[in-house]
């Protein structure tokens, strides 16, 4: 076998007007670095590409970040406040393939907007400013020119134990950093917290009872995978489900019937 494949989610932007597909380089390196996996871009063409032609294709998704929030009327919330960036072509393709891609056990790992995401396709709400609640931390990011400053570790995230991030890193706690002003209100049916920050907010969750990896966080693993070693352990195992994956798909199937696998 070769290694699996893993799509990743694009952002569609109009750039000089002309409209353009766009993934930051750090998550391709990441998959492909960290995860030892094959990083597939996804155009934002939504339920063109959202489907199961798009999944028989791919042994992992990953959902990344955007500058981009996710419509509030997807979450039955009032419109946002004028300026705000939204992205409905990108909502329109990660959305349905949030539930698609749990309902057929494929690899999920979601970073920031599309931790989002998986909340608000399982039925959850978002809170669309968090720095403004009362007794809340403000996670945008940090306010320096240099991008090394912004993605600097801003909080610690204390684990669920016997969580599915607790058993993966054998910790109780981490650093991470912050560069989002959204953040998880009503948690999505079916959805287990994994970690919270520490005025409270959901920054990490897994699916109950899903069979196979599907966990969304908050922070941004995906910057310097290589060389902090919880977000490197974290992509590590993701390529792993991957890999896991793509050799059950492709086992004859006499042979799964057969148990022999």
């Amino acid at each position: 076998m070769g290694k699996p494949v893993v799509g990743i989610t694009a952002c569609r932007s109009d750039l000089e007007g002309r409209v353009h597909h766009i993934v930051q380089e750090k998550y391709a390196t990441a998959v492909s670095a960290a995860a030892d996996a094959l990083p597939l871009l996804i155009p934002a063409l939504g339920r063109a590409v959202a489907n199961d032609d798009l999944l028989d294709s791919i042994d992992g998704l990953l959902l990344t970040g955007s500058p981009s929030n996710v419509l509030p009327r997807h979450y039955g919330q009032p419109v946002s406040r004028p300026g705000t960036l939204h992205d409905p072509h990108r909502d329109e393709t990660a959305l349905p393939l949030v539930r698609r891609c749990i309902e057929r056990a494929i690899p999920l790992l979601a970073v920031c907007r599309g931790f989002q995401e998986v909340n608000v396709a399982f039925g959850g709400t978002l809170h669309q400013h968090v720095h403004e609640l009362q007794g809340m931390l403000d996670h945008r990011k940090h306010s320096v020119p240099d991008i090394d400053g912004q993605y600097a570790p801003s909080h610690t995230v204390t684990l669920t134990v016997g969580g599915m991030l607790h058993r993966l890193l054998h910790r109780q706690s981490i650093e991470v950093n912050s560069l989002h002003s959204q953040g998880v209100d009503r948690l999505g049916d079916g959805l287990v917290v994994e970690a919270r920050a520490p005025d409270g907010l959901v920054e990490a969750m897994s699916v109950r009872g899903c069979a196979s990896f599907a966990l969304a966080i908050q922070w941004h693993p995906e910057w310097n995978a290589l060389a902090d070693s919880s977000s490197r352990a974290l992509f590590e195992a993701f390529g792993a489900a991957c890999r896991d994956f793509a050799n059950w798909r492709a086992t004859p199937i006499d042979v799964v019937q057969a148990g022999i696998v």
